[in-house]
């Protein structure tokens, strides 16, 4: 039985840099974050979605300089298509937040850095080390094999200059049980792991500040030291809490804060797992309650990157093949917790097997035989045994799917879905409602229940092909645990029905 669950729950997204367009990688995280803020909101919670745009990086400087235009003018070109890509693959964000707005931004990150200069961990001090553009991240030599950085296959710059640095140091142990205890939960277990990993061979504090001229006068000034820029993690990581009003909202903040879960990929694991809980530990502040770790989407096995220059585009997928057959793809070919390939291949032939073939066939159909047999009118029926059967399997379903929902098993939770519509699409084909006049009331009132079912079910990965199916329906909004109960009843009148997706015909 799946009961309504009161309360808050609030969600993120990385803050993905601005130096270039979004690529189908971003899109990964956009679609997953969303598949699980959806889902929360049909099991009765408030939500909150924060994403946004990284802007104060010296990549942002570098790509702005080689394009000959300002800083600013790059950010605010390519924050609005992230933007855009957030709006096209209906990602259900409550807060956009670019980390250059003064007003709604840097009041919080200004109050986070005092708060840590407060707790005695903010000192200043000379420095030398390898820094990677790329990352915004200094690496010891251990760190890269061939002298390279593992993620960009870039030597980093040898960088020497006076800054403020954290005492990262003085929270190992604190965070380590922490990660342990799975107080702090990380997901998948090989990500907990990897970090652990990497704690054991000892925290060393790292910097927080740019000299300004090495930040090329671009970013948020440290509090009490203009000469000195926060170093770009501090501020993005601290967009996690000005997106719920730290700084300029503080009831919305201690409402929805801490964090439930923090959706990342796997290449800024430590910054999310050691440096942010760290920073939050010594600022007095709540920790997040998990971090969901993503893996990459490849091209021919290597990760999807700007720097690597062999990205795909959303956008012109979006338009070819529309938004839902790509959240398809993306929340059911790519491995929820590893590295996946995306192939265009692969979505026409998952696009043509799977949604057209199984839930638009299923849905189609059943609308199809209740125009032409009642009308449009959901029929009156006695059910049998095998109807009853069958209509049980969605509270059954709708159980398995929130159980691996629960545990942020988002391909397994799709793969139900559509297990119970190929339930659904085997039941009408079996009972042969176009020839059986004996069974064709109860047999498409069985499958309306299914249909309004799945028209919930699938909401969380699907969200266009949900909407269109509740106005097909005539539905008004539902929650998750309405799905097994009648909300067709007999005589409810439906709208014309319409094909949900299109057959992709492949070029010979």
């Amino acid at each position: 039985m799946i009961f309504i669950q009161k309360g808050k729950f609030y969600i993120t997204t990385a803050i993905p840099y601005v130096n270039a367009a979004p690529h189908l990688g971003h899109a990964l995280e956009f679609v997953q974050a969303d598949a699980i803020a959806r889902y929360w909101k049909l099991r009765g919670r408030e939500v909150r979605l924060v994403t946004g745009s990284d802007e104060n990086s010296l990549k942002n400087v570098h790509a702005a300089e080689a394009e000959g235009i300002s800083t600013e003018a790059l950010c605010a070109r390519n924050a609005a298509e992230f933007r855009r890509m957030a709006d096209e693959a209906g990602l259900s964000y409550t807060s956009f937040m670019r980390t250059s707005d003064r007003k709604a931004h840097v009041p919080g990150v200004e109050r986070l850095w005092k708060l840590c200069d407060k707790s005695g961990d903010i000192y200043k001090k000379k420095y030398r080390g390898l820094y990677c553009v790329g990352c915004e991240s200094f690496y010891e030599e251990s760190e890269l094999p061939d002298g390279v950085c593992p993620e960009h296959n870039r030597k980093p710059e040898e960088i020497e200059e006076e800054n403020y640095f954290f005492r990262l140091s003085r929270y190992e142990k604190k965070l380590e049980g922490l990660i342990e205890s799975d107080e702090l939960l990380i997901l998948p277990e090989t990500r907990k792991n990897e970090v652990l990993g990497f704690m054991r061979g000892g925290l060393k504090d790292f910097s927080v500040s740019r000299s300004q001229e090495r930040a090329k006068g671009w970013g948020v000034p440290v509090p009490g030291d203009p000469s000195q820029i926060m170093y770009v993690w501090f501020d993005a990581l601290g967009t996690y809490i000005t997106g719920i009003g730290y700084g300029t909202d503080e009831k919305e903040f201690a409402k929805f804060w801490p964090a439930d879960v923090h959706v990342i990929g796997k290449g800024i694991l430590r910054f999310h797992a050691v440096y942010w809980p760290a920073m939050l530990l010594s600022a007095g502040l709540k920790l997040p309650k998990r971090i969901f770790v993503h893996g990459y989407i490849t091209a021919e096995g290597q990760k999807m990157s700007k720097s690597l220059g062999n990205i795909i585009d959303p956008f012109g997928l979006f338009a070819k093949f529309g938004v839902d057959p790509i959240r398809y793809c993306l929340l059911g070919g790519v491995p929820t917790f590893s590295d996946g390939d995306f192939s265009v291949k692969e979505l026409v032939a998952r696009n043509n097997n799977e949604l057209v073939a199984n839930l638009g066939n299923f849905a189609y159909r059943t609308q199809k035989l209740i125009e032409k047999f009642y009308g449009n009118e959901v029929p009156s029926a006695k059910l049998d045994a095998e109807d009853e059967a069958q209509a049980a399997k969605i509270g059954e379903y709708a159980g398995k799917i929130a159980e691996e929902m629960d545990k942020y098993e988002l391909r397994r939770g799709l793969e139900l879905l559509m297990d119970l519509s190929s339930s659904f699409n085997k039941y009408l084909s079996d009972r042969e409602p176009w020839k059986n006049e004996g069974k064709r009331a109860q047999t498409l009132y069985v499958c309306s229940r299914g249909l309004s079912a799945l028209a919930i079910l699938c909401e969380p990965f699907l969200p266009f092909t949900s909407a269109k199916m509740r106005k097909a329906l005539g539905m008004k909004e539902a929650l998750w645990e309405d799905a097994g109960k009648e909300l067709l009843k007999p005589g409810a009148k439906l709208n014309p029905p319409e094909q949900l997706f299109k057959k992709i015909e492949e070029k010979k």
